[in-house]
């Protein structure tokens, strides 16, 4: 069995797969499925902050279900380094040598959690992928793919056709300045300033920054007798950006509307940088869990028109395809077959 995993601040998700005979490439040009059974998934999710590192989470798992593995990886929201990763929004150090010490495994693979998204696009079916704009790529070539997500944080991530695969590579771009564009953006970088020392598009473009995003409106545009009865109480109690969310799905706060406007905008702003910053003429693609279930503001007119406002480059972005995944397992399942291809790879040296 194939033990694969996703680590991000809020959730983590450990799943085994049955393994296949069959090669552990990916999907790309020539059709090849990954060296995994994608649907004979055991899965187990757990709250992130309920346990004091990933080996209690492990430890959890196996004794659940005892699979016997011939291969794993983990996807992890932080840089990883020499198989080892400190997670940006999590107290836990992850490393792969430990892992693959308490599995019993020659190698336990750590990767970025938008590497294992990058590696996992390829496992879609087509009606998980929605796309926003057709692009015009060009006959016969194959050009990079960027990844974007926006969650507990911020991720990103480029790919690159080496000839044979899609070869994913992890950034932390997200980390990157916030870069605002006209006064309202201004007036939110200050906002955030009173409680950042430094802004990345991460404080601005994940859960938390949403959440932020409605307070710098309610704020400056609106005000708490503005808001209907029971937000301000579900929002203490619960998520505050899937409060804001569904509030603003169902019309019912005009602040939370306009939140959810504004960070589609921002959304767009940012994907069309990474789009320019990895030549994206292969594809921008949009993970994470926002994305899926807010559809509405992604598929109207100020997310791609943030995205292709470039300048001189418009019409490069205009080319380029820009796909939501709608999977929220896709990391997982990247992991998975990043795995197989590992496996796939040590079978044949």
């Amino acid at each position: 069995m194939i033990l694969a995993g996703d680590i991000g601040g809020t959730q983590t998700t450990l799943a085994v797969f049955a393994a296949t005979g069959g090669p552990g490439g990916p999907g790309g040009p020539d059709g090849q499925r990954p060296g995994f059974v994608r649907d004979s998934a055991i899965v187990e999710r757990y709250s992130s902050r309920d346990f004091a590192s990933f080996d209690e989470i492990l430890g959890d798992f196996y004794g659940r279900h005892r699979p016997r593995l011939v291969a794993a990886c983990i996807g992890i929201a932080g840089p990883v380094r020499e198989n080892r990763c400190t997670a940006t929004n999590l107290p836990w150090t992850v490393e792969g040598a430990e892992l693959a010490r308490l599995t019993g495994l020659g190698e336990f693979r750590l990767l970025n959690d938008l590497e294992a998204v990058g590696y996992g696009i390829d496992t879609l079916e087509p009606q998980e992928i929605l796309e926003l704009q057709a692009g015009a790529p060009v006959p016969g070539a194959v050009g990079n793919r960027a990844v974007i997500a926006a969650g507990t944080g911020l991720g990103e991530a480029g790919l690159f056709w080496d000839g044979d695969v899609w070869r994913p590579f992890a950034t932390e771009g997200g980390h990157a300045d916030f870069a605002p564009k006209d006064e309202l953006e201004i007036a939110l970088l200050r906002f955030l300033q009173r409680d950042h020392e430094r802004v990345s598009w991460e404080r601005v473009l994940s859960g938390p920054g949403l959440a932020d995003i409605y307070r710098f409106l309610l704020e400056t545009q609106g005000g708490p007798d503005s808001e209907p009865p029971g937000l301000v109480e579900e929002m203490r109690a619960g998520e505050p950006a899937a409060v804001i969310a569904k509030y603003a799905a169902r019309d019912r706060s005009a602040t939370c509307v306009r939140a959810m406007e504004l960070f589609a905008r921002l959304y767009g702003a940012e994907a069309g940088n990474l789009a320019l910053q990895m030549m994206a003429t292969g594809g921008l693609y949009i993970g994470g869990g926002i994305a899926p279930k807010n559809l509405r503001y992604l598929q109207t007119g100020s997310f791609l028109e943030a995205f292709l406002a470039k300048g001189r480059m418009r019409p490069l972005l205009e080319a380029m395809p820009v796909r939501i995944l709608l999977n929220t397992r896709t990391a997982l399942l990247g992991a998975a077959r990043c795995a197989a291809m590992s496996r796939e790879s040590s079978a044949t040296s």
